[in-house]
């Protein structure tokens, strides 16, 4: 009989069941927070759309103009890197053709040091001569040997400068590479945004985009958004702002691209930048450098030409056109367009001298 009673279960201790709990709260977690990066809720309003949107453009700009002023930074620490290299290089052919001169000297110095000076002076032909040899010789050794001690404290020196420009370049592109990983990531979350807005309305993702002033993702129209006013003609005075401005009109349709400064795409700093260099006016790189380029301008004093900037970190740029518009890049996936300057946050204006 006993043999055939089933197996009596231990019952599990308290410790044994929370952990059990613990993992099935944790799987679950995990779960849901799985869903929530490759599923919208189907709950989420146009609105928290909109906002969880803009925080992830608005954080993928910010990340664009870092990643840019950190690149200029780098170009110009490797740019300095290869003059000191150059430098060095120049030195160490002077030292070596130094040394080669001392050599020369060491060696007849040698050759004609069997006998004592005053045996020489004696022994030699012309006495004059001897004597005349034998001052040069001495002004010559000391002048090559102060030649190859200036030259060596030169090397010293480059060495020193060489070490420490490698260095700052070692931290600028690791750096670079920091920002790259958050790009990667911020682009992960633009990914994200992409299916957020797919799932709208045709007519919810039109008022979407009329509303954030960046139109669809294909060229820009002619003419001004729909609701604005209309777009105002390129100037035609022969001014540098003019000039500036046809340009920023010739890129109209062209695509947003991380980093990219023209002539077939760009960011929006890359934009304004590459627009007033076509009219002789070198631009800073990044938006809150442009910033504090040129004479800053109120709202109401705006010309066209004019740089004016959005968000609090000055993280965009746009040329302002007249008629309350400007030509911008918007964001990834979206071309150099039209938009109303009241389209997004304000935080400036300047002039470029």
């Amino acid at each position: 009989m006993a043999s055939h009673r089933k197996p009596r279960q231990r019952p599990l201790s308290s410790g044994t069941v929370r952990t059990a709990a613990t993992l099935a709260l944790a799987g679950a977690a995990t779960a849901t927070a799985f869903e929530g990066t490759s599923h919208a809720d189907p709950r989420t309003t146009p609105a928290q759309v909109k906002a969880e949107v803009d925080r992830l453009y608005g954080d993928a700009e910010a990340a664009t103009e870092r990643y840019n002023g950190a690149k200029v930074k780098a170009d110009e620490a490797e740019r300095a890197l290869t003059g000191l290299r150059d430098e060095a290089a120049r030195k160490e052919d002077r030292l070596n053709t130094a040394r080669r001169s001392l050599g020369a000297l060491a060696a007849t110095q040698y050759r004609s040091g069997g006998l004592g000076p005053a045996l020489q002076l004696a022994m030699a032909t012309d006495p004059q001569d001897y004597l005349e040899r034998a001052s040069l010789l001495t002004r010559a050794g000391d002048r090559t040997a102060a030649d190859v001690a200036s030259v060596r404290r030169g090397l010293d020196e480059v060495g020193r400068l060489r070490a420490r420009a490698a260095g700052q370049l070692a931290d600028l592109r690791a750096r670079q590479d920091e920002l790259a990983g958050q790009k990667a990531l911020i682009e992960d979350r633009l990914a994200t945004a992409r299916r957020l807005l797919a799932r709208l309305t045709a007519e919810e993702r039109a008022a979407y985009e009329a509303q954030s002033g960046t139109g669809g993702t294909g060229p820009a129209p002619a003419g001004a958004p729909r609701g604005t006013a209309p777009a105002p003609p390129a100037p035609s005075d022969g001014s540098r702002a003019a000039r500036a401005v046809v340009f920023a009109y010739a890129a109209i349709g062209k695509p947003y691209v991380w980093g990219a400064t023209g002539p077939g795409s760009y960011d929006c700093s890359g934009l304004t930048q590459a627009a007033w260099k076509s009219a002789g006016v070198s631009l800073p790189r990044t938006t809150y450098t442009q910033i504090n380029a040129g004479q800053r301008v109120t709202r109401d004093r705006l010309a066209p030409g004019d740089l004016v900037f959005f968000y609090a970190g000055v993280t965009h740029v746009g040329m302002y056109v007249g008629n309350g518009q400007m030509i911008h890049a918007p964001r990834p996936g979206s071309t150099v367009r039209l938009a109303p300057v009241d389209s997004m946050p304000w935080a400036g204006a300047s002039r470029p001298a």
